[in-house]
């Protein structure tokens, strides 16, 4: 049985998420709470598995709440967030402090959709509970309110590395998918590349349209070099990384000889978007030997079709290892399907991507 607190100031929010929640047998809602001052409090009185957690809220809000968590009972942490700017930003900050994911609250409205969403990542997300204890075990006390969390600085598991057939280079395009659990990890491999990297990087997030502007924003603040929105038609440079508009799909084509950035609505019945299949095939079709695929941690299986694309093309691929994972799905497809030529944790990718461009 997974047991969860849910903490929101609104009743509403919190009948509809206990409700949704508990139409698996398998999760039960042990409290909510309206405020993070009464969600710490609950935290500690009831065993927990999971926590959603509201990020605009009185007395505490979800950032003040997280932070006082990680450091004193930690956690897994799911994110309600809104749709505006300034929800965006707080919630990919508290990705940073860890919480594992987040869901937009105006899902709500579709009642459904909203409720298997919410459902499947929490169960993800439980499986987490001993590693995150681990991994925040210095803040497993009380500290005082100046302490800030370091969810970066520590691994919660041994080093994996795993070669298949090898991972050699040089390469000067680098395409990425990614999911739940995500912008921690992105930020963590972008932010330890260096400047002068002589590659261009396409990014394809799972994240909301007014999401992944407010995510470039925070990526180029901590990366050597620039970080954008991508835009229809962007030229490739090195030294340029470019994420994904969210609602649609990232990939590439030729302007005349030139590989340039497609932004483009189709197809308009994938489930994801945007769906790194599109970013991973059209890749391996037009710069083939020339690209490196890294899938990292994510819900599901999106992008294996795209992987085996770029494979057959000679482009190279590293996936993220089990242990340092958030969700084990995307990088365990194509593991599965012997196309990664290097598993790795996330601590270790970035030194692999330097590598394998530089050849």
């Amino acid at each position: 049985m997974i047991r969860v607190l849910v903490v929101d100031d609104s009743t509403f929010m919190r009948h509809s998420i206990t409700d949704q929640l508990q139409k698996d047998p398998e999760i039960k809602v042990v409290d909510t709470a309206r405020d993070g001052q009464e969600a710490l409090r609950k935290a500690q009185e009831h065993e927990i598995d999971v926590v959603t957690l509201d990020v605009e809220m009185p007395k505490l809000n979800g950032l003040e709440t997280l932070k006082q968590l990680m450091q004193t009972n930690p956690l897994p942490v799911i994110m309600i967030s809104s749709l505006t700017e300034s929800g965006a930003e707080s919630t990919l900050k508290a990705m940073e402090y860890g919480a594992q994911d987040f869901i937009p609250k105006s899902m709500s409205a579709d009642k459904d959709a909203f409720g298997n969403e919410l459902r499947h990542k929490v169960r993800a997300i439980a499986r987490r509970k001993s590693i995150i204890r681990l991994k925040y075990h210095r803040h497993a006390q009380p500290a005082p309110k100046t302490a800030q969390p370091r969810p970066q600085t520590q691994q919660a598991a041994p080093a994996a590395r795993k070669t298949i057939g090898g991972c050699k280079g040089p390469r000067d395009l680098v395409v990425i998918g990614v999911s739940t659990g995500g912008p921690p990890v992105v930020q963590k491999i972008l932010s330890a590349l260096p400047g002068d990297l002589p590659a261009c990087i396409l990014i394809a997030q799972h994240m909301p349209a007014t999401f992944t502007g407010p995510f470039a924003k925070r990526l180029n603040s901590v990366s050597k070099f620039e970080v954008t929105e991508a835009v229809n038609g962007d030229k490739l440079k090195n030294g340029h990384a470019y994420v994904c508009p969210g609602g649609k799909h990232i990939g590439l084509r030729l302007n005349g000889p030139l590989p340039e950035v497609a932004i483009t609505e189709e197809p308009r019945d994938a489930l994801y978007k945007p769906t790194v299949n599109v970013l991973m095939e059209t890749a391996g079709k037009i710069m083939g030997r020339r690209t490196l695929g890294v899938m990292l941690t994510g819900m599901g299986s999106d992008g294996i079709d795209g992987a085996h694309v770029l494979r057959e093309k000679g482009g190279v691929l590293i996936a993220q290892s089990e242990a340092s994972c958030v969700v084990y799905g995307m990088p365990k497809a194509v593991i599965d399907a012997n196309l990664a030529n290097l598993i790795l944790d996330a601590d270790d990718i970035a030194q692999a991507i330097v590598a394998t461009v530089r050849g």
